[in-house]
C-alpha cells in the first residue's frame, strides 16, 4: 500500500494546488459564473460568491483533502474510513454510502464530456475558419440539435483524458502544470481584447459597483453559495482522490486556500472577458452555454483577428474541460480500484472511458440531455456534499479529524476551525441540498 501511495503522489505543492484548480476550473466558471452574476446582481453576486468561496475554501476543501490524505484513496475508502471511527459496522455503512457522491461524479463526467465535445468541433471549425463564415446560432443547432453529431470529437476527448491518466498523480501534474498556466494567459489576452469594445466599461462597472438592493433577494445568496460549491468542486468525491495523492508533510489549509483564490480569479478573468463583451453587443448575460458558442463566436466574427481569438478561446476551455474530466475519472477509477484492488489501474480507466463514451454517444445533444444534467445538479451533487460534510463533521470523530486537519501544519486549526465546519459549512449544505428539491418540485 505504502508504495502505491508514493508512486502516485504529487511531487509539488505547486503541482498539487495546479491539479486542483484543474478540477475546479471549467464550465463552471467560463459560462457558470458569468451567465450567474449577469443574473443576480453583477457585482452584489461576486460579493456573496466571495464570501462563500472564503468559508468553503478554509473549511470544506481542505477537510476534503484531509479526509483523502488519511484514507490514502478516493471516494469509497475514504467514507469507510471516516465512519469505521465510530466501529467496524459504521465503517461499513460509510463505504456503501460513498457510491452516492461517487456515482455523481460519473455521471457528470458523462455529460461533461459531450460538453467538451462540443468544445473540440468550435476548436476545429475555428483552424479551419469555417466559424467565420456561418451564422453562429445557425452552426450551434446543427451539432447540438442533433444525436451522434460529434462523436469523432467525442471519441478524442475520452481517450485523450485517458491518455493523461495512465501514469496517476505523476501525469495529472505534468499536465496541469502546462495547460492551467495556458489558460490563465489565453484569458488574460482575451480579456485585453474586449477592454478595447465600445461599452465595455459598462460591464466593467456592472462587475465591480454592486446594486445593493440584490443583497436583499434570498435567491441570489442561495445562488451565489451553490456556484462556489459546484466551482470548488465540494461534491464529497472529486477532491478526495487528490488529497489521497498528497504528502502529509503538507497542510491541507493553506493549499485549499490557494487552490480557492486561483479558481476564483479564473471565474473573475473569464467573466472579465464575457460580461464586457455582452454589454458591448447587447447581448443577454444569462444565455448560459450560447454565450460560448453563439455570443462570442458573433463577437469575434466583428473584430479584427477574430478567427485568431476564437482559436485561442477555444484551446483555452479544451484545457479547462480536459483538466475537470481527468478528476471525475481519476474519482472513479481510484475508488474502484481500491474496492476491486484484482483491477489494473490502466484497465479500470479503459472501461470508465467505454462508459463513459457509450452513455454519451447514445444521450441526446446540450439541450435534449439538459435534463439529465439537472438531474446529477439538482440531485446527486449536492447530496453527496451533504453526506461528506455530514461524515466529516458529525460522524467521524472529532480527534482523529482534527488530527489528519493539523497533520503537517505549523498552525493548528481547534475548537473555532471545527465549529464553523459543523454549524455553519454543515447547515449550508443542507439548505443548499433542500432549496435545489424545492426548486425543482416547484418549477
Amino acid at each position: 500500500m505504502e508504495k502505491k501511495v508514493h508512486e502516485r503522489s504529487f511531487a509539488s505543492r505547486w503541482g498539487f494546488i495546479l491539479a486542483s484548480v484543474g478540477s475546479a476550473v471549467g464550465m463552471a466558471n467560463v459560462w457558470g459564473f458569468p451567465n450567474k452574476m449577469g443574473s443576480n446582481g453583477g457585482g452584489a453576486f461576486l460579493l456573496i460568491y466571495l464570501l462563500f468561496v472564503v468559508i468553503f475554501s478554509r473549511v470544506g476543501l481542505p477537510a476534503e483533502f484531509a479526509i483523502g490524505r488519511r484514507a490514502k484513496t478516493g471516494t469509497l475508502g475514504a467514507y469507510a474510513n471516516a465512519w469505521s471511527t465510530r466501529g467496524e459496522k459504521m465503517g461499513k455503512l460509510g463505504g456503501v454510502l460513498g457510491w452516492l457522491p461517487l456515482i455523481g461524479s460519473m455521471c457528470i463526467a458523462v455529460g461533461y464530456a459531450v460538453i467538451v465535445s462540443y468544445v473540440l468541433k468550435a476548436l476545429c471549425n475555428s483552424l479551419t475558419g469555417m466559424i467565420m463564415e456561418v451564422e453562429p446560432e445557425t452552426w450551434f443547432n446543427s451539432f447540438a440539435l442533433e444525436s451522434y453529431s460529434v462523436i469523432p470529437y467525442h471519441i478524442v476527448v475520452v481517450a485523450g483524458t485517458l491518455l493523461t491518466l495512465f501514469l496517476g498523480a505523476k501525469s495529472i501534474e505534468k499536465t496541469n502544470k502546462i495547460m492551467m498556466p495556458l489558460f490563465f494567459v489565453i484569458f488574460i489576452v482575451l480579456a485585453v481584447r474586449v477592454a478595447f469594445l465600445p461599452g465595455a466599461f459598462e460591464g466593467y462597472r456592472f462587475m465591480f459597483i454592486p446594486d445593493w438592493q440584490a443583497l436583499k433577494n434570498p435567491m441570489v445568496w442561495i445562488t451565489a453559495m451553490g456556484q462556489a460549491f459546484f466551482s470548488l468542486s465540494i461534491t464529497g468525491s472529486g477532491m478526495i482522490v487528490y488529497g489521497a495523492y498528497l504528502d502529509e508533510k503538507e497542510s491541507v489549509v493553506p493549499l485549499a486556500e490557494r487552490t480557492g483564490f486561483f479558481d476564483t480569479v479564473a471565474a473573475i478573468v473569464a467573466a472579465v472577458v464575457i460580461l464586457p463583451a455582452c454589454f458591448s453587443y447587447n447581448i443577454d448575460k444569462a444565455a448560459g452555454p450560447g454565450l460560448l458558442f453563439v455570443s462570442l463566436p458573433t463577437i469575434l466574427q466583428d473584430i479584427p483577428f477574430g478567427r485568431i481569438f476564437n482559436i485561442i478561446l477555444y484551446i483555452a476551455m479544451i484545457f479547462a474541460g480536459v483538466s475537470s474530466l481527468q478528476n471525475m475519472f481519476e474519482a472513479v477509477g481510484e475508488s474502484l480500484q481500491h474496492r476491486f484492488p484484482k483491477l489494473k489501474r490502466n484497465w479500470v480507466l479503459v472501461i470508465i472511458g467505454a462508459i463513459c463514451l457509450g452513455f454519451g454517444l447514445n444521450m441526446e445533444a446540450i439541450f435534449h440531455w439538459g435534463p439529465w444534467m439537472d438531474f446529477v445538479s439538482i440531485y446527486i451533487i449536492p447530496i453527496g456534499a451533504l453526506l461528506g460534510a455530514v461524515s466529516w463533521f458529525w460522524v467521524m470523530k472529532k480527534e482523529d479529524f482534527l488530527a489528519e486537519i493539523n497533520r503537517g501544519s505549523s498552525k493548528k486549526r481547534g475548537e473555532l476551525w471545527y465549529g464553523i465546519g459543523r454549524y455553519l459549512y454543515v447547515p449550508m449544505t443542507l439548505i443548499l441540498c433542500c432549496v435545489a428539491l424545492f426548486m425543482k418540485v416547484a418549477f
